[in-house]
């Protein structure tokens, strides 16, 4: 809820929540809820904790945000949704996953399309002013993104050849993670990250690819038997705010929330970085055999990406075109 003077109120006539008058010279206050589908224990978590706290800091209390971790408020799906409505004021998604939306939310999924964490900060930079652009159309803006550590394979045997892929029940999560499961010959099963260990268990799944931070969320060592790292992607989240709380706030309030949205992205890639290793570490110290691609494996998964590159392409039109020439260009 927000709490505005009587002078804000008129100034905003837009504000989404209920206003009340406060007494002449009181500061506004703005109680914002947001939303994350990820657990306390995530980097991602642990940095909008973070980004909260400075932002409460910066603005000595006038904007206060309760933190509703592991899809315990809204699941991932209806989070962008949630923020668009003013049914909470922040949220948190994964990019690809509304890939239905826009073709372009799905640029960081294309399978081995950057190489590395300085590839995937290149792409995050492209991308964003058309991202803008596009939240901008459904009352949303966007205050940052911060990768995952690279995709790799989960398996309960080792990846001697794509074979192995063969009519397993491979876990999806968005639409490009289908066309990949479909195009290794596996059966796609759509399933969001706090229920995977229970669709392994169940049978529903035996094989996907994720990140190894994901794996460690999940506690995969008691679900899958080798992770293998492979660069797959480097998919992004996004942190976002409804424009119209946004706009509601006092221009300095409003500065301090984007300075503290900078200081969280740039904060968030170095996390990133460290989950990278500390997570592959943590899953060969529960049991997980750390595997590796062959050169004929690697020569299989890029003619596939050289395949969903220019279906990409074709979807996303000459916005498309122009980034995957960017990014190819240096």
């Amino acid at each position: 809820m927000i709490r505005t003077s009587r002078r804000t109120l008129l100034l905003a006539p837009g504000l989404a929540a209920p206003a009340l008058l406060a007494a002449p010279g009181a500061h506004a206050q703005a109680k914002w809820q947001m939303a994350t589908p990820y657990p306390d224990g995530n980097f991602h978590t642990r940095n909008i904790r973070e980004f909260v706290g400075e932002l409460e800091q910066a603005t000595g209390g006038r904007v206060s945000v309760t933190v509703h971790s592991n899809a315990a408020l809204l699941p991932m799906p209806q989070i962008k949704r949630g923020v668009q409505t003013g049914q909470v004021q922040l949220g948190e998604i994964l990019l690809t996953a509304y890939s239905n939306e826009d073709p372009f939310f799905d640029a960081d999924a294309v399978p081995f399309l950057v190489p590395d964490f300085n590839g995937a900060r290149r792409m995050a930079e492209l991308q964003r002013p058309f991202i803008e652009q596009r939240f901008a159309r459904q009352g949303v803006s966007l205050l940052y993104t911060v990768a995952w550590p690279s995709a790799g394979f989960y398996t309960q045997v080792p990846i001697t050849s794509l074979d192995v892929f063969k009519g397993s029940r491979f876990r999806t999560f968005s639409p490009m993670t289908n066309r990949f499961a479909a195009l290794i010959q596996a059966s796609p099963v759509l399933v969001q990250q706090a229920e995977l260990a229970q669709a392994f268990a169940t049978g529903i799944c035996n094989a996907m690819v994720t990140s190894a931070q994901t794996g460690v969320d999940t506690s995969a060592w008691d679900y899958a038997k080798v992770f293998t790292p492979s660069s797959f992607s480097m998919t992004k989240n996004a942190v976002l705010v409804s424009r119209r709380a946004l706009e509601g706030l006092a221009a300095a309030d409003r500065e301090a929330l984007l300075a503290a949205a900078k200081k969280a992205e740039d904060r968030g890639w170095g996390y990133a970085r460290e989950a990278q290793a500390s997570s592959e570490q943590r899953l060969a110290e529960k049991g997980l055999t750390i595997g590796t691609l062959s050169p004929d494996v690697m020569a299989g998964l890029q003619q596939i990406s050289a395949t969903m590159v220019e279906e990409w392409i074709q979807r996303a039109g000459e916005d498309g075109r122009k980034l995957v020439n960017a990014l190819k260009a240096g």
